[in-house]
């Protein structure tokens, strides 16, 4: 089956000027929506309508592909259907292309995941549905003024107060996700029509960027949720740490004096993340090829085992996990560059600082914020603490 996700996103906004590129958890506000449209496994192609050329910069960037909207459905007052369907006559005329349903996403809904798309998507399946919208449960208690400035109920009676879960079951649209058969949607050219089913979101993921205030929420709640994702990656529980020292512990520069000798420069930051983590009783290696002495002298300093000159890792990683009894599923092995590709392929929480070479991220499970030598580590750290605090909090 063919699903062709259209995200909608002109250049102009008065609310928020410049809305759609508005910078949000280190990315801009349309690359949240992109993204969750390519990690949806029902999404078969990614189109961004646009008549802005910085939005299709970006979205291209992100992996989307664009399609120019003409000016006289970019105004403010064109409806996003009129976006869609110029999108669909656009891809058939220029490559005979007819998807089977068309997924309709807001780029002003960032908390979308891909599991919203594929669930809007499945439950219009399941159903034989026409039409899908993306809701949240509403509890709340709507009132209205009446001719005579009286108060009434609109979906309640004033004279009863039931409790939440006595009340009718009602839905509020989260302006996010849309699913809609495309024969019946160029024909009814509305996006419901037909059968209409209903797709349940967690509350917590119903925000639309409409103020300025919208925007610092959508902050908090986007950088809480890229937390939870990289502490859920880690082993349950994390028994060994392996890193790499040349470009994990350093910046992956060398300094040499004129005399021959070699220095590197490490972060104290990383230091402190590697010392508490050895405070709790964590097994800790240092795993390099480097020769330099500089690497066990910085290892003795931490108080961490250090095995250097190692040309193949390995064999050396499989030997000492086996030694002290850890699987490599429990491990996380930090590496940056294709000497330990082996190992980050033979951990089960394979990492790779920021700047770690391309050959090697893709591989990876955990891609810090950080460059190697300028606190990767110690973000690293800091996250296997914060896993563990939780593990005792919930056995507490």
């Amino acid at each position: 089956m063919e699903n062709l996700a259209i995200i909608p996103a002109r250049g102009g906004s008065k609310s928020v000027p410049r809305k759609n590129l508005l910078p949000l958890a280190g990315k801009p506000l349309i690359a949240s929506t992109i993204e969750a449209a390519l990690q949806a496994a029902t999404v078969s192609r990614v189109v961004v309508s646009t008549d802005d050329a910085e939005i299709a910069i970006v979205s291209e960037k992100h992996g989307a592909e664009v399609v120019w909207r003409p000016d006289e459905i970019s105004g403010d007052r064109a409806s996003s259907e009129s976006a869609l369907l110029h999108v669909l006559e656009h891809l058939k005329q220029r490559e005979s292309y007819w998807p089977d349903l068309v997924v309709f996403l807001q780029c002003t809904s960032p908390l979308t995941t891909g599991e919203d798309i594929d669930g809007c998507v499945r439950k219009l399946l399941e159903e034989d549905a026409d039409s899908c919208l993306s809701v949240a449960a509403f509890h709340s208690f709507l009132w209205r003024n009446m001719p005579d400035n009286s108060a009434e109920g609109i979906n309640h009676d004033k004279s009863f107060r039931p409790r939440r879960q006595e009340m009718e079951p009602q839905f509020r649209e989260t302006g996010a996700v849309y699913v809609m058969r495309t024969e019946g949607f160029l024909a009814a050219k509305h996006r419901f029509f037909g059968k209409t089913v209903l797709y349940v979101v967690d509350g917590e993921r119903c925000l639309e960027i409409d103020e300025p205030v919208d925007v610092e929420i959508a902050e908090v709640l986007l950088r809480q949720r890229v937390q939870l994702r990289k502490l859920q990656v880690l082993p349950d529980p994390v028994r060994a740490l392996v890193m790499d020292f040349d470009g994990v512990l350093t910046d992956n520069r060398v300094y040499v004096m004129e005399d021959g000798r070699e220095a590197v420069a490490c972060s104290r930051g990383d230091g402190m993340g590697i010392v508490a983590l050895r405070q709790q009783g964590l097994d800790i290696l240092v795993l390099s090829s480097e020769e330099n002495p500089v690497v066990a002298a910085r290892c003795r300093k931490l108080k961490v085992e250090c095995l250097q000159g190692v040309q193949r890792k390995l064999p050396a990683l499989q030997q000492w996990l086996q030694q002290r009894c850890v699987s490599p599923e429990s491990a996380v092995y930090v590496g940056n560059d294709v000497n330990d590709l082996e190992c980050l392929q033979y951990v089960g929480c394979p990492v790779v600082v920021a700047d770690a070479h391309p050959a090697v991220k893709s591989s990876a499970r955990l891609v810090l914020s950080k460059p190697g030598g300028q606190g990767a580590v110690r973000e690293l750290c800091d996250l296997i603490l914060q896993k563990r605090e939780r593990q005792l909090g919930m056995l507490c």
